[in-house]
């Protein structure tokens, strides 16, 4: 605690802590308390956004060198991210859904990393680069709005279960619009008519669109990486276990696109792929980190 580094982190934490079981309950009690859920994120965000300018001030270098510097910058991304959902859907539901996330980022730096892990270190070699804060801050940019995209795609999966969910309109929110028969055998044929939104179908329309952004940065944020590795090791792709796992998570989304935009699906069947891609995110951040094998493992904590 003599560390205000590391006191900001548990801040955070305690702030996030008290605000999922009021997420919860606001769901419960039809959004009541949501309001508060929403400032308690925000402050976790500020205290997060304090703790990394005062570890970029004390270090001297931009604050994502080690995997409790990137663990912090991901739950700070992933609040903001979660704040800018809300803007457009303040449904107690997103709140529910994406919270856990940030929660687990910090609860995880702040109490299972070991206290060599949790200290500023300088940067090692590879990382001495202006490509740094292009590259891996785009990357946790995009794994924050992939997470939360497929954490609402969970949530289009747990709620409305008994219900047909297809939408009729380009999932973009622009409106909704369901497809409904003419008064009259003597017409026979269909129309379009104007329809409110439900909440699976909310939120199937803000995970398509948290992910469509997600997978724009994780694209610019692999291209980077491989003119940063070609300048760094000589070669722009090496196959390294972070690299390939960045790929398979390029594909897992490139294909979730692929359905919604070619072959027409929307909610639940999407929503499966969605979830598979948090699993994949999962296993390429904090994967590689266990097992320390590669050139991205110097966030290894096990050897520490």
């Amino acid at each position: 605690m003599s560390d205000p580094v590391l006191a900001l982190g548990l801040g955070a934490f305690a702030l996030l802590l008290l605000a999922l079981p009021l997420s919860f309950w606001s769901v419960s009690s039809q959004g009541q308390g949501g309001r508060v859920v929403r400032l308690l994120v925000a402050a976790a965000n500020l205290a997060l956004t304090a703790q990394l300018v005062l570890r970029w001030w004390q270090s001297g270098h931009f604050p994502i060198s080690n995997l409790y510097e990137s663990l912090c910058f991901l739950a700070w991304a992933s609040t903001l991210t979660q704040l800018l959902v809300e803007r457009s859907y303040p449904s107690p539901v997103v709140a529910a859904a994406a919270t856990p996330m940030a929660l687990g980022g910090v609860a995880f730096a702040s109490f299972a990393l070991p206290d060599q892990l949790q200290q500023a270190a300088p940067l090692v070699p590879a990382l001495r680069s202006s490509w740094l804060v292009m590259h891996v801050s785009v990357i946790m940019v995009s794994y924050a709005a992939l997470l939360v995209g497929s954490l609402l795609s969970l949530a289009v999966l747990l709620t409305d279960r008994g219900q047909q969910l297809e939408l009729r309109s380009s999932s973009i929110g622009s409106g909704g619009f369901r497809q409904a028969e003419l008064a009259g055998a003597s017409t026979g044929g269909f129309s379009f008519s104007s329809a409110s939104l439900s909440l699976s179908e909310q939120l199937d329309s803000l995970s398509y669109r948290t992910i469509t952004v997600g997978f724009l940065l994780l694209s610019v944020g692999i291209v980077s990486g491989a003119v940063w590795a070609n300048e760094a090791w000589g070669s722009w792709w090496s196959w390294d276990p972070k690299e390939t796992w960045a790929l398979i998570c390029w594909l897992v989304y490139a294909a979730y696109l692929h359905t919604r935009l070619s072959r027409g699906w929307q909610g639940r069947r999407p929503a499966l792929v969605a979830v598979a891609g948090f699993v994949v995110i999962c296993v390429c951040y904090i994967g590689v980190n266990l097992l320390g094998i590669g050139l991205h493992s110097y966030g290894w904590f096990l050897s520490a």
